[in-house]
């Protein structure tokens, strides 16, 4: 990666909702629509949850990628607590260029400040592309993940 491909990490604050619902459009299309308002709260709502934090991968000031990740606490593994990392998505026009890796990196980092003794994610089984990604970064299939969505919730379907 040159010096002008820099990528800064840093948590979401509420004045990035704009730029992380684009980011969110370019991971769900044709995600099921809700009001601005509610977007807005629920976006607030995250920030304020305890454990959980959204990150930015931002060039110059742009945020051009973002994923969540939570922290759970846990009752077993010693009370060592685990993380999920959901919504990760880079930009279209920047992607196949390491800023993804970099920000699960982070993200991971994150995680094992906060003594997680597990990082957790999911994707579609039939994203071969998003799994090599994953791979790439040290995640291994160890486990089969099961679902159960909501009417109206559909999968996904792989770029």
């Amino acid at each position: 990666m040159n010096p002008d491909d820099t990528l800064t990490i840093r948590p979401a604050v509420a004045e990035d909702f704009a730029d992380v619902a684009t980011l969110y459009c370019h991971l769900i299309p044709n995600d099921v629509p809700a009001a601005e308002p509610l977007q807005r709260q629920v976006f607030k709502d995250i920030l304020d949850h305890p454990g959980m934090t959204v990150l930015l991968g931002c060039r110059y000031t742009k945020p051009i990628a973002t994923c969540t990740l939570v922290v759970i606490p846990n009752l077993t593994r010693g009370c060592a607590p685990y993380a999920l990392i959901e919504n990760v998505v880079t930009d279209n026009g920047h992607r196949g260029i390491g800023y993804g890796g970099e920000l699960l990196s982070a993200a991971i980092d994150l995680a094992w400040q906060a003594k997680c003794y597990k990082v957790m994610l999911m994707s579609g089984q039939a994203n071969r592309k998003a799994h090599r990604f994953y791979e790439r970064l040290g995640f291994a299939t160890t486990k089969t993940g099961f679902e159960l969505r909501a009417p109206g919730y559909l999968p996904r379907t792989p770029d």
